[in-house]
């Protein structure tokens, strides 16, 4: 069972908090993310599953808004703190020629890329110490494919899918083909997966799924992207489909709990913010989990990188 512990994110207090923007799009294109520093982050763990069994793999998630910014301010000194099995990486922004070597030939990892056609746009990537038996690029749907928004790496005893799930952007302009095509689509790769082994998806999400997962939800309620109706029923359906948010099962009832703060505001500074980014798993997997912890004082995008611990 994961260790007693206090909230990284406390609950902020506001008399006149201001409207939290949901999206990379929207809030943080014109804003340099802050330099990578941890900011004293104890990256120890002594937890341990149900059953008394401690974890063995640990897995890393982090939507960096940039990995070549990201780089450039010591990104890469987290995953040496952090030491994750795999790491996974969202919204790379980098074209298959522009990936960094220092990310090609990260030491002691593999690494692979799925960059969007678009330069500057989207992406993702996952770093895996072991060698898996196959990686896949995609969902193996063309209209989404285009985009860089999905890595799957296939293990023996189960599969890591890591995506960065479309925004639906300023104005809603993209949810119907979020919630309509990409979120279906997903979720049917996903049960075809579990069909075989058990899955854990990780990623920038892109919803906040109760009120509890934003700090000002009655302002953002169908208004903006990552807290519309249409897109909590489809990441509800997810989790009818026997997959399980593993954040929410050890912590039901934890406030304060973000992963996403606009650049806006002293967002982040007043922890306004929304949990964006998760680790959904097959339910066969729970017995295995051993906690689920967002390093929320880490820094270096306007994200935070969040971590899986299982016992396999």
């Amino acid at each position: 069972m994961p260790p007693k512990r206090k909230a990284e994110a406390s609950e902020t207090k506001t008399k006149k908090a201001k409207k939290a923007v949901s999206t990379e799009e929207e809030a943080t294109s014109d804003s340099p993310p802050a330099k990578a520093s941890s900011n004293g982050t104890d990256f120890t763990s002594e937890a341990k599953n149900k059953d008394g069994k401690s974890w063995n793999l640990k897995i890393s998630s982090w939507n960096v808004n940039g990995i070549r910014a990201w780089l450039k301010n010591n990104g890469i000194g987290y995953i040496g703190q952090e030491k994750p099995d795999v790491f996974c990486v969202q919204e790379t922004k980098c074209g298959k020629e522009k990936i960094p070597k220092e990310c090609e030939n990260l030491d002691g990892y593999h690494s692979y890329f799925n960059s969007a056609d678009k330069e500057g746009y989207a992406g993702t990537a996952l770093f895996s110490k072991a060698k898996p038996l196959n990686v896949k690029y995609g969902i193996g749907i063309e209209k989404h494919d285009d985009e860089g928004r999905a890595i799957t790496a296939e293990y023996d005893k189960y599969y890591v899918v890591t995506s960065y799930v479309p925004n639906s952007g300023k104005g809603l302009v993209r949810l119907n083909y979020r919630t309509r095509e990409w979120d279906k689509d997903l979720l049917n790769y996903l049960k075809d997966l579990d069909s075989k082994k058990p899955v854990i998806w990780c990623g920038d999400l892109n919803v906040a799924h109760k009120p509890i997962d934003l700090a000002n939800p009655k302002s953002n309620y169908n208004k903006t992207s990552g807290y519309t109706q249409a897109e909590i029923d489809e990441f509800s359906k997810v989790l009818e489909s026997g997959f399980v948010d593993s954040f929410r099962h050890l912590y039901p009832e934890e406030k304060g709990a973000y992963s996403f703060w606009t650049y806006m505001g002293n967002a982040r500074g007043k922890n306004v913010g929304w949990r964006l980014d998760y680790f959904v798993i097959s339910e066969r997997l729970v017995p295995n989990l051993c906690d689920n912890v967002i390093r929320s004082k880490v820094m270096g995008s306007d994200h935070c990188p969040i971590v899986l611990m299982l016992a396999m």
